[in-house]
């Protein structure tokens, strides 16, 4: 039988794609991940990367992997129940759960990894699942593996979230978790952990975040958007791959008794190699440095470069989406033209990418900026000004 169909249709479905200005390159860095790097054999500004605290190529982050390379060894070659558990693993458990003011944690070997194991082995058919509309991939596909009933409401609409409540309680759910971003990766909007606290009081549900893009640098010491919002909450799913090193790897913290249901139920742990060492020693390195007075002054650095930022785009005509969040969302909405301003950036000096569907809906694409403590004013400047030059040459202001 020809499978010539199947290649076919693969070809006209990259093509079509291509067509509509879809398409994401993938533009290949020649340096450590920092607020300049090397793209193309040329020094360029980068607005695009997670790297919050300025970590991702600080050089201390790098010794402590090194480190940690050489005592533990690359990997474990084994999942962590059978032969893969190291004291370096059950170290940084404990100092992320410590950091983050909770019991335990346990580790995955991705964020998304995290979010597809939280459910399926906590909640069955029995009980409901309250997702806000605008949540990461990975909690929508971990919520699909799950058999619980699913409800969704309005992003940060505490009256649609109170109505789906009132649903699941009706439809007699046993128990009710309440998922959320703590900070919305397309849009840098906080979610209202202050009024979802209250809400889920009432009838009595859970409530898990998400705070990859939160955990480092908001709230005090940057435990995070629950500790921005001053509540508590039951679980939170994060990652050492953006603001704690810039690696990878992800965990889930909660109460000792869920996790260690999690490590002997959740699938992309019980059938996942153990979490790198070199990550491990990374991780807790990027810990000590963000829970600390040097934490504190490079949150304040990074708070102000989202504000001057900002403010400077906004004067010289750019839709941007409102926010404190050092994710800054500059508005074009068609996918060809982001794409044709992300290249034209690019050849001005700054690296930025253009996002469009599937990433975000239909109609709105952007350029998602991200700042980091580790730019300086000048840096803020160069990229008001290229990103001037060009949405003045494309018609955008």
């Amino acid at each position: 039988m020809s499978t010539a169909s199947f290649h076919d249709r693969v070809a006209a479905e990259l093509s079509d794609i291509a067509d509509q200005g879809l398409t994401k390159p993938e533009r290949v860095i020649q340096s450590r991940q920092g607020p300049v790097i090397e793209v193309s054999g040329r020094q360029v500004l980068n607005f695009c990367a997670n790297n919050y605290l300025g970590l991702g190529g600080d050089q201390r982050i790098v010794d402590a992997a090194n480190a940690a390379t050489q005592r533990w060894g690359g990997g474990t070659a084994s999942v962590r129940f059978i032969c893969g558990t190291l004291e370096i693993h059950k170290e940084l458990e404990r100092a992320i759960a410590d950091y983050l003011g909770f019991e335990d944690t346990i580790l995955f070997a991705a964020a998304f990894d995290a979010n597809g194991g939280l459910f399926e082995p906590l909640f069955g058919p029995e009980d409901a699942i309250v997702s806000d509309s605008l949540n990461h991939a990975s909690i929508i596909d971990g919520v699909r593996l799950c058999k619980a009933k699913r409800y969704r409401y309005a992003t940060s609409d505490m009256a649609d979230l109170e109505a789906q409540l009132k649903q699941a309680r009706a439809d007699g759910a046993r128990d009710i978790i309440i998922a959320t971003d703590g900070a919305f990766s397309m849009d840098g909007y906080i979610a209202k952990l202050d009024e979802i606290r209250a809400i889920a009081d009432r009838y009595d549900a859970l409530i898990m975040v998400d705070d990859c893009h939160a955990t480092g640098f908001l709230g005090p010491q940057g435990r995070g958007s629950y500790a921005h919002c001053r509540v508590k909450v039951d679980f939170v799913t994060g990652t050492f791959g953006k603001a704690l090193g810039g690696a990878m790897g992800g965990f889930i913290c909660a109460t000792k008794p869920v996790v260690e249901l999690l490590k002997q139920r959740a699938r992309p742990y019980l059938f996942s190699n153990a979490l790198a060492p070199s990550v491990c020693g990374a991780s807790l390195e990027a810990i000590r440095i963000a829970q600390g007075a040097e934490g504190d002054a490079l949150r304040t650095q990074l708070f102000a470069n989202a504000e001057r930022f900002r403010g400077a785009m906004q004067a010289a005509g750019f839709d941007l989406l409102p926010g404190q969040h050092p994710i800054i969302p500059v508005m074009l909405g068609d996918a060809k033209l982001a794409q044709d301003f992300a290249a034209r950036m690019l050849e001005l000096g700054v690296y930025v990418i253009g996002f469009s569907f599937p990433v975000v809906p239909r109609g709105q694409a952007r350029i998602r900026t991200q700042m980091s403590a580790a730019h300086t004013f000048e840096h803020i400047d160069q990229a008001v000004a290229a990103f001037t030059t060009a949405g003045r040459e494309l018609g955008v202001v």
